[in-house]
């Protein structure tokens, strides 16, 4: 008996982990070798390759693709139709299995409906990556991006709101209370 929920027409394969609390919905592909964490939530037409890792409490919205070299930490939030490749110069001709490129979302990030993420890039914790963008390169931690390519244009808290920095370069998130500083181009929460 399973701990998690997949609906009859998802396909698991064999040799996967799926831990407690996980959701899998219509039409959905787990393959072997891939590790999902639990109270994940995994909408209809998601395909999870091989060695794909997700962490607790992803949200995976439907049509989205998770390749090989993708892992994805807790919390992260994968919008409608995201893409993730993970070749960066792929051919029909050319088979380039085994070159497959690392792509790590760290915790609490957020990646925009019909956004890409182009392999080999770290997206940083509680980044939040707008719908359509195209990411190319790092994101730092709170990061807000946009774009095709995307580029950065702001700070987000980790409640989802942009954050707007004093002169003392200090910002509080309007629905937490948290306070955030910013620094040498980097945002550390400071307190509650």
């Amino acid at each position: 008996m399973s701990n998690y929920f997949a609906h009859e027409t998802a396909v698991i394969d064999e040799g996967c982990e799926i831990a407690a609390g996980t959701k899998i919905w219509h039409f959905s592909h787990i393959m072997p070798h891939s590790k999902i964490g639990e109270n994940c939530n995994i909408g209809q037409n998601v395909v999870i390759s091989p060695e794909v890792i997700l962490g607790k409490n992803v949200k995976v919205q439907n049509n989205v693709s998770i390749y090989s070299g993708v892992i994805c930490e807790d919390d992260v939030f994968l919008g409608p139709s995201m893409v993730f490749t993970n070749i960066i110069n792929p051919r029909s001709a050319i088979v380039r299995r085994g070159q497959y490129q690392k792509t790590i979302v760290k915790k609490g990030a957020s990646i925009g409906a019909n956004a890409t993420i182009v392999c080999g890039n770290e997206i940083g914790e509680y980044a939040f990556i707008g719908a359509g963008a195209v990411v190319t390169k790092k994101v730092l931690p709170y990061a807000l991006v946009v774009g095709n390519p995307s580029k950065q244009i702001g700070w987000i808290s980790e409640y989802g709101h942009r954050l707007n920095f004093n002169k003392e370069g200090v910002a509080i998130c309007p629905e937490s209370g948290e306070k955030y500083q910013l620094k040498n181009n980097q945002v550390q929460k400071v307190s509650k």
